[in-house]
């Protein structure tokens, strides 16, 4: 991927013009510290994974998660392991509530190639079953697509039945299924064209 985020979103921290009315969809900053501490909270009480949003839910000091975001999004400082990605916070206007989070991969790793993608996302509890992640979703396309991606890789739990509706509408394409041995689990792997987004 030759244009990284800093070329495309950094002038726009949101896009007023093609969110869904209500919503906003911002890297995150101390700004939200609340915000992203209830939200973080949310899923200690609840359980649950906390996919796309790196290690915020073992990271008390908001402060620490947003350095940590800051170090994923470049090449010099994103830890060897990983790959440089871009974290998004997926807020609703009307009370500030960060309804979920989700990342961007800029690349893929031989890991995430076969079992992580180029997309993690989250959605907390109190606000599932209402349509926020495939909106969510359809939002991050649009950047990836500015990004220079002409595809992406998105992968689910095989039980995951809401996951892949979420995948699906947005175009997701079945490829394969795969297993992985660290966590002892089957993930469905899916790709979306965004020629067409």
């Amino acid at each position: 991927l030759s244009r990284g985020l800093g070329d495309v979103y950094k002038r726009q921290k949101y896009r007023d013009d093609n969110m869904a009315k209500g919503f906003k969809l911002i890297i995150p900053t101390m700004e939200y510290e609340n915000e992203i501490q209830n939200f973080r909270k949310e899923f200690v009480i609840n359980g649950g994974d906390m996919d796309g949003c790196l290690s915020l839910r073992r990271m008390e000091n908001i402060s620490d998660w947003i350095k940590q975001v800051e170090d994923f999004s470049s090449e010099k400082t994103c830890p060897k392991e990983y790959v440089p990605q871009t974290q998004f916070i997926f807020i609703r206007e009307l009370d500030r509530k960060i309804i979920g989070v989700i990342q961007i991969r800029h690349y893929l790793n031989e890991f995430f190639e076969k079992y992580g993608g180029h997309i993690g996302y989250s959605v907390c509890h109190s606000e599932r079953k209402k349509g926020y992640a495939t909106l969510m979703l359809k939002e991050i396309l649009s950047i990836c697509k500015e990004m220079g991606f002409e595809k992406i890789l998105i992968t689910c739990l095989k039980e995951n039945e809401a996951s892949k509706r979420v995948i699906i509408n947005n175009g997701g394409i079945y490829e394969s299924t795969v297993y992985e041995p660290k966590d002892k689990v089957y993930l469905e792997r899916y790709w979306i064209n965004l020629s067409d987004k």
